[in-house]
């Protein structure tokens, strides 16, 4: 059992073992089935996220308040173009992530990974350089169990709510754990792995959570967009041998005062940020009424 990121690198460390190994164990001593259905559940998990991260770019996807949709296959179809500023891998990232959330906002089938606001980060981020670094499906597996863990401990130590610390707990949640998780299937160390979740949740810290009419769909896909991009660059960081100045337990506990800091306006209440500007209350009329 691990309560803190540093508890669960010292398992890894005096086991010489992956964090998804610790994470496996821990599992099945809680939910008190075999390693075999564990992993089961995950691979029907990871199903999921495929689907949805693809979803929206076969094909355009409106919300149900029609406030977003279609973005994911317009810049699909812009990376097909082969003209990117980014690069391939991250295009097809981004895009991935608007699926998800699109799919989302459509009342469509996700995995909430953390949350269903962030939806699109872990999957896009893990299926994305899954394929860059040529893994199997089991090793994508493996890593999303890594990615487990990373959320199980900051869940537990801070939160993952937007209601209760904004956008950076959601979306900064995701991040840290698609961070740490592709650090792990590049074959990066525990500590790499702690390192690259430090860095993402810092990128992030402070965001707000501002939903234009209250729903998730404006400004979340975009946020997941930028969210996957942030998992990315994170890992890379890591992977160079960038340490974080301040440990990873240190990060989340910080991120949890920020998040307690901010006024309720700015946490899912749609009474301030982008909610709260002339447009964003004209959608929130068009879309809820007077």
């Amino acid at each position: 059992m691990y309560n803190t990121g540093l508890e669960l690198m010292e398992l890894a460390n005096s086991k010489k073992c992956k964090i998804y190994e610790i994470v496996i164990e821990n599992e099945v001593e809680l939910q008190g089935l075999s390693r075999e259905e564990i992993i089961l559940k995950m691979k029907k998990a990871l199903e999921v996220m495929k689907s949805s991260a693809q979803e929206a770019l076969d094909k355009e996807i409106k919300s149900v308040s029609g406030l977003i949709g279609g973005d994911a296959k317009r810049f699909e179809d812009y990376r097909k173009n082969g003209n990117t500023l980014c690069g391939d891998t991250v295009v097809k990232a981004m895009a991935r992530a608007l699926s998800c959330s699109e799919v989302n906002a459509a009342m469509g089938r996700i995995v909430a990974a953390p949350t269903a606001g962030s939806c699109g980060i872990l999957p896009a981020a893990l299926i994305t350089a899954g394929e860059k670094l040529n893994k199997t499906e089991d090793e994508i597996v493996n890593a999303l169990f890594t990615a487990s863990g990373i959320g199980q401990i900051i869940a537990k130590n801070a939160t993952v709510s937007g209601a209760e610390g904004g956008c950076q707990a959601e979306c900064g949640a995701a991040a840290a754990m698609a961070a740490a998780a592709i650090v792990e299937m590049a074959g990066g160390t525990p500590e790499m792995c702690l390192n690259a979740a430090s860095i993402a949740l810092k990128n992030i810290m402070g965001l707000v959570c501002d939903p234009i009419a209250g729903l998730v769909e404006a400004p979340c896909a975009k946020r997941n967009a930028s969210g996957v991009v942030n998992a990315l660059i994170s890992s890379e960081l890591a992977l160079a041998g960038i340490k974080s100045i301040i440990p990873f337990d240190e990060v989340v506990e910080a991120m949890y005062r920020v998040g307690k800091a901010l006024p309720e306006a700015l946490r899912e209440t749609a009474l301030g940020g982008i909610a709260a500007t002339p447009t964003g209350i004209k959608l929130r009329k068009q879309v809820l009424g007077e």
